[in-house]
């Protein structure tokens, strides 16, 4: 094995959530508001609950009303969560594949871990992740290296010893952070062309390219 651990960040990388996240955000829209963009919600969602509010709502931090919209967004994204949610197409074989050869993986996402739990069990893979870290379960929040140094230290693993899958440029800035090396998944919510540009320590045009990188 090259690594002793794989990491994957959850929204866009493991799993496809954004289906949920719009219908959540459709639930707080006016009546007769047109149709959400698809494509620039699956964008969002790479960034978090900050990104889909202004995206959904035209709303950001600081405005009146701000928090009371958050609120009530991750309430309606509680309730529906495992609607539409899908494992990314080729991850399912990657992760039997790790599983098999004894390679743990984990997940550290900046969604809050109550409802980063919620979408492992929607897609029934709870019991199958060593770790599960959220934006709310370190101090900082990625791109901050915070996160993947609790999962190290959940694990008993070094940073280096590990390997972070992510979609996003925080993810790789984290990963940089921690002094872990960062794959770029090309497949997530990212263009090609954009996970290229990451300045990650490899690029995956396909989950299945993971393997290559690890076993």
């Amino acid at each position: 094995m090259k690594y002793d651990v794989v990491l994957f960040d959850l929204d866009g990388t493991l799993a496809n959530t954004a289906p949920d996240l719009a219908l959540a955000l459709e639930a707080l829209r006016a009546p007769g508001s047109p149709p959400l963009d698809r494509e620039r919600i699956r964008r969002a969602t790479a960034i978090g609950t900050r990104a889909l509010l202004w995206e959904g709502l035209g709303i950001e931090p600081g405005m009146a009303g701000y928090e009371a919209a958050r609120g009530a967004f991750l309430a309606h994204y509680d309730r529906l969560i495992g609607q539409a949610t899908e494992l990314n197409p080729g991850i399912a074989p990657v992760l039997d594949t790790l599983d098999d050869r004894g390679l743990p993986w984990g997940v550290v996402t900046n969604k809050p871990e109550r409802l980063a739990r919620r979408v492992l069990e929607a897609l029934d893979l709870h019991g199958r992740a060593r770790c599960l870290v959220g934006g709310d379960t370190a101090a900082r929040s990625k791109p901050h290296p915070d996160p993947l140094l609790h999962a190290c230290a959940l694990l008993g693993v070094a940073p280096a010893r590990c390997v972070y899958v992510g979609d996003d440029q925080g993810d790789v800035e984290a990963a940089r952070a921690a002094g872990m090396p960062a794959l770029a998944a090309a497949f997530g919510y990212a263009t090609p062309e954009e996970a290229a540009g990451f300045g990650a320590d490899g690029l995956l045009a396909t989950p299945a390219d993971l393997l290559l990188r690890v076993l």
